[in-house]
């Protein structure tokens, strides 16, 4: 099955790609990890990428989908595969439709994490990093014994910038206004399917591949 999941920051992409992605027998492929790759191994397109992240400056859309080109094309995609992170804008969505055809396939589904603002907000607020071993913890779903201490290592728990309830309204914003519309995209090709992202992570995953099995997944 070739598939993209798309959701806000926040709705869980990550861990639930990895679970549908085993699901499937398929790789879980995401921008990040192609840009790593590529710069890591100094490929062309991994030089001409780091020269604009060096930069400071948003890499341009063609040498990112040269890269997913590239990467679609190795043998262990050949039978399917799932996107994570891409595309994120409409224009990414019509090349990436292109690259596919060009290839002899096309997206077969469209996975989106249904999960509201103010669940997004909760869920990303109230993560704590440890200052020491970098452990991750949350205040509601994953706290510890005492505020603010790391019951691994004991150090101090600090609130990361991006964990900030403003910085995530931001990157709400940005992505309502840039990755949104890829569900009227996806939408109008019928290719969509919408799951509730609530609740705890082992019931996302049921829904996720419930809807799976519903279109031969």
């Amino acid at each position: 099955m070739r598939l993209v999941l798309v959701g806000p920051p926040g709705a869980g992409k990550g861990t639930q790609a990895e679970f549908i992605a085993a699901h499937l027998s398929v790789p879980k492929i995401s921008t990040g990890d192609i840009f790593r790759a590529n710069v890591s191994q100094g490929t062309p397109l991994g030089v001409e990428a780091k020269r604009y992240m060096d930069a400071g400056k948003l890499v341009p859309d063609e040498v990112t989908i040269n890269m997913v080109r590239d990467r679609l094309a190795e043998p262990d995609a050949a039978e399917g595969f799932l996107l994570d992170g891409f595309p994120r804008t409409t224009p990414q969505a019509a090349a990436l439709d292109k690259l596919l055809a060009d290839l002899g396939t096309a997206l077969e589904l469209v996975l989106e994490l249904v999960v509201d603002d103010d669940e997004v907000i909760r869920r990303l607020s109230g993560r704590r990093t440890c200052r020491g071993c970098g452990k991750i913890w949350h205040v509601e779903f994953d706290a510890t014994t005492r505020d603010d201490i790391c019951d691994r290592c004991g150090a101090e728990l600090f609130q990361r910038d991006d964990d900030k309830p403003e910085t995530i309204a931001a990157r709400l914003r940005e992505y309502a206004e840039k990755t949104a519309p890829l569900v009227d995209y996806y939408g109008a090709q019928g290719k969509l399917v919408g799951i509730d992202a609530t609740g705890p992570v082992e019931d996302v995953t049921v829904r996720a591949i419930d809807a799976l099995r519903s279109y031969g997944g």
